[in-house]
């Protein structure tokens, strides 16, 4: 069952501690103590261990003793097969699974067998004595709640708006650009990252199609990207429609139709079990031969399995390829879905004024931290709006006010027939446009496009409510009606779907 927005920051810290289940335990699976000797001076140490099947990742933790006395012990790693790694003395932990792994190290498929972490020592005093002990992490295949950073620690720690990319793509599949010789050549993963870095964006995913070879190079950038996020992603992209997936770095079978993955919804399932955040992309984008299964046309979708929708791609803004009608389709029917965007960006040296360039549209995420973790659990939570102008400092937050209850996007409040709600809207660097408040997807009546006249301002209106399921929004648009900012809803009298409800 999808999560219940309905506790706002006790929700996004929730999320939080749920998915800090992927870092290593505090109890490892092995450990490994030995001691080593003057007489070992320049010599390699082999120690042995057994790695079990079914294993998708391993962290080694390393720490030893003697270093006041100059003792220094150097590190790599062995599988049963060939040699994975030499760090030497640049690194005390490290990570190998089959789609990433620490610089230095090889990434692959984790044989079960005999492994030997290998211990090199280029200095010992002749009379010292260090004892090291390394701890063994395992990751078994297929482990539910196992989010993947590629930092390990949060690159900012407080709560606040987060600007991110949440659809790009590399050399890893088809991103491209212009070699020095002016040759359009594919894409390296540094171009766009560099880009993004540019752009002032805190986030971004690289969401390169059905494959798992981009997440070696993100775990290799993030220590340089210190303040740009790299969330896993991928965009899963099959002949009936494409999905990002974020959050994970296991393979995930895209063949649907085939033997293994019988329909959309196996597909589905199976990346939910994983913990993945799910997002359609382009949903209603042409589907044939000029764009193969760019559009979404399974023959069901359990939506139940779905946590997000691409309502803004690139330059699809509005028009019959723009996402928002799907999106909205969705939550009339009691889904409770995130609205993103995403630029959809294939060539990072784009400028930034051309539809599809790195950070256009804008995903922007109220978070509880800028990790993985964080995002991922303020996009779960909703509230998000989408920026279409691209900008470094829009803002839009929404809330709603009950007797007895207050709500920012992405909750619930519940409201009798006849109760009126008082609804705010707060707009920053968004002067010279208007607010405007839908109700279902429509202009009421008695909520009357507002104009913003200052670069910080909260505008106020009252909905009375008829007791019934309803969805209220709010945007910002140009004087033209062009939509600036997509903002995502407050939900009223909603319950799960599935259960028993008032529409």
């Amino acid at each position: 069952m999808r999560l219940c927005r309905s506790t706002g920051m006790i929700v996004l810290l929730a999320l939080v501690a749920l998915a800090c289940s992927a870092i290593p335990s505090a109890t490892p699976d092995i450990v490994l103590r030995g001691t080593v000797r003057g007489d070992q001076n320049h010599t390699y140490i082999e120690v042995p261990f057994e790695v079990p099947s079914g294993i998708e990742r391993l962290t080694v933790s390393f720490q030893y003793t003697g270093k006041e006395e100059r003792t220094t012990l150097d590190l790599g790693i062995q599988d049963p097969d060939r040699f994975r790694g030499w760090s030497g003395g640049n690194k005390s932990t490290f990570t190998i699974s089959t789609s990433d792994a620490t610089p230095s190290y090889l990434p692959g498929a984790i044989v079960p067998g005999t492994w030997k972490l290998l211990i090199g020592v280029p200095n010992i005093r002749p009379q010292s004595v260090a004892t090291y002990e390394a701890h063994i992490y395992f990751e078994r295949t297929g482990a539910s709640g196992a989010l993947q950073e590629f930092s390990s620690e949060p690159l900012r720690q407080a709560a606040g708006w987060y600007r991110g990319d949440l659809h790009m793509h590399t050399a890893h599949s088809d991103g491209h650009c212009n070699s020095q010789t002016g040759k359009q050549v594919p894409c390296p993963t540094w171009i766009t990252l560099d880009a993004a870095a540019r752009r002032g964006l805190d986030f971004i995913a690289i969401t390169d199609h059905n494959t798992t070879s981009q997440y070696d190079d993100l775990r290799e950038l993030q220590p340089y990207f210190d303040r740009l996020l790299l969330i896993p992603g991928r965009e899963v992209t099959t002949f009936m429609g494409h999905a990002n997936v974020f959050g994970i770095t296991e393979f995930l079978d895209f063949r649907v139709g085939s033997s293994a993955v019988p329909d959309m919804n196996s597909l589905l399932r199976r990346a939910h079990s994983l913990n993945a955040l799910i997002s359609i992309n382009h949903p209603n984008a042409p589907s044939g031969e000029v764009c193969m299964g760019c559009g979404w046309t399974p023959t069901s979708t359990e939506m139940t399995f779905v946590d997000a929708v691409e309502a803004v791609n690139g330059g699809a803004e509005d028009g019959p390829y723009s996402g928002v009608p799907f999106w909205e389709k969705q939550l009339d029917a009691g889904y409770r879905l995130t609205a993103v965007g995403g630029s959809d960006n294939h060539d990072a040296r784009l400028p930034p004024d051309k539809p599809g360039s790195v950070g256009s549209p804008t995903t922007v995420v109220y978070a509880p931290e800028l990790s993985v973790k964080g995002i991922i659990a303020g996009i779960h939570t909703g509230r998000v709006f989408v920026d279409l102008t691209a900008s470094k400092d829009r803002l839009l937050d929404f809330s709603a006010q009950t007797s007895n209850r207050k709500a920012a996007m992405g909750e619930t409040v519940q409201s009798a027939a006849g109760e009126t709600l008082s609804l705010a809207a707060h707009a920053t660097a968004c002067q010279g446009s208007a607010l405007r408040i839908l109700v279902d997807g429509h202009e009421n009546s008695t909520i009357p496009n507002m104009p913003i006249t200052s670069p910080d301002q909260t505008l106020t209106a009252t909905w009375r409510s008829d007791g019934q399921r309803h969805w209220l929004r709010a945007d910002v648009v140009a004087d033209s009606g062009k939509l600036q900012l997509l903002g995502n809803p407050i939900y009223v009298n909603f319950v799960p779907v599935g259960a028993k409800d008032s529409k």
